[in-house]
């Protein structure tokens, strides 16, 4: 899975969006087409309307044509034509008698309609007092009306699907705006932690690092190493955050890394943690590895994948780390992610196991890294059976 194009908190409210973007694009076709093929049914009633008024007054002149033809002739070939439109004669049982039209096969449950571009009028001539017969007239249809259906359905189309984008756009901003002002609330509450954070952290590992832990008795050096484990934790959680919310606001330097030097430093930053786990590594490190990129950057891709594997692994797991010229690989046997969250794992504020602690920012900062050095990211995970993360980069 690929992660280098997640854009954190951002694709949680773009896939809000889209969600709600994609619903009313749906409803808005569904009443443009209704709109659309009521004023089609509307236009065509029209057309029809003209024509049946038209062939109402041209039947009042051939009718008299036509009796006279019924009472004295009936000769086929002399049936009366109309100058007009095309006629047929059809019986009682509906089968034609004398046929002009293109179509022997009328529809008589409507007396007029509009069939493969011709319109059809049907006359019951036993109105008239001549029988069981039906006078069928008809006509070509010029399709004008349908052209200008078109036209006006484009225009008016146009204008309410402008319309239907503004009020959708006005929508999605109501939709967005309590998300947008949670998440200010929750960056301005981070900024406040690390703020308030700095100070007594610092001193705390100052103070620690200051003593002597090989003169103090093993109960005590025990207890000292907890409260050093924990301060940098918090420290790391400190770092995190700084890096998280003064990202724009810090300069950075790249210029190539010993990235084998500074893991096995981070390594040894964490030693008492993964002690305190009971975690055995298996390191395949590759010496001199070397990349172009900012040393905090770096560090804090690194601290971010060695803690994730350190906090989600079992009381006795292990952590697999290789480092090659082209790439850094972390496997741990922990928890893993379930199948649904893996491809969300990348988005801040998104935490797999709240059960375990944290702001759910860590892989958020990596995917961040990541993507400004064009880096890729592959992640294999299972739940109950542990996570594999790969960093790749050209060489």
């Amino acid at each position: 899975m690929s992660a280098t194009n997640v854009s954190g908190i951002n694709s949680a409210k773009y896939r809000t969006l889209r969600s709600f973007l994609a619903l009313y694009g749906v409803m808005s076709i569904l009443l443009l087409l209704l709109v659309g093929m009521i004023y089609y049914h509307y236009m065509e009633s029209q057309m029809l309307s003209s024509h049946r008024l038209a062939m109402q007054l041209q039947s009042e002149s051939y009718v008299p044509k036509l009796r006279k033809w019924l009472q004295h002739d009936r000769n086929i070939s002399t049936f009366p034509s109309d100058l007009a439109y095309k006629t047929a004669l059809y019986g009682y049982d509906q089968k034609p008698l004398v046929s002009r039209i293109h179509r022997t096969k009328i529809d008589f449950t409507d007396n007029l309609y509009l069939s493969n571009g011709y319109v059809y009028l049907i006359i019951p001539l036993s109105a008239y007092g001549m029988g069981e017969y039906y006078l069928i007239f008809e006509t070509l249809d010029d399709r004008l009306w349908l052209q200008q259906t078109l036209e006006v359905s484009a225009i008016f189309g146009m204008i309410l699907f402008l319309l239907l984008s503004a009020v959708g756009f006005a929508l999605s901003r109501l939709i967005l705006r309590p998300m947008n002002e949670a998440i200010a609330l929750l960056d301005d509450f981070i900024k406040d932690t690390t703020h308030e954070l700095n100070t007594p952290v610092s001193a705390i590992l100052t103070n620690i690092e200051s003593m002597d832990a090989d003169q103090l008795p093993p109960a005590l050096q025990k207890k000292l190493r907890r409260i050093e484990i924990a301060s940098r934790t918090i420290s790391t959680l400190y770092d995190d955050l700084t890096y998280l919310v003064l990202n724009h606001d810090i300069s950075y330097t790249n210029e190539p890394l010993d990235i084998t030097h500074l893991l096995e430093e981070r390594l040894e930053y964490f030693r008492h943690r993964i002690e305190q786990k009971k975690i055995t590594l298996s390191l395949d490190i590759t010496p001199n590895v070397t990349l172009i990129i900012d040393r905090t950057k770096a560090t804090r891709l690194l601290d971010n994948l060695l803690s994730n594997a350190i906090k989600y692994n079992h009381l006795g797991g292990t952590i697999s780390i290789v480092l090659d010229p082209a790439s850094l690989c972390i496997q741990d046997n922990g928890i893993g992610i379930p199948k649904e969250m893996i491809e969300r794992v990348f988005e801040r504020y998104t935490r797999a196991d709240k059960s375990v602690g944290g702001f759910g920012i860590g892989l958020h900062i990596v995917a961040m890294i990541a993507k400004s050095y064009d880096l890729s990211i592959s992640m294999e995970s299972e739940e109950n059976k542990g996570t594999k993360i790969c960093v790749g980069w050209k060489i």
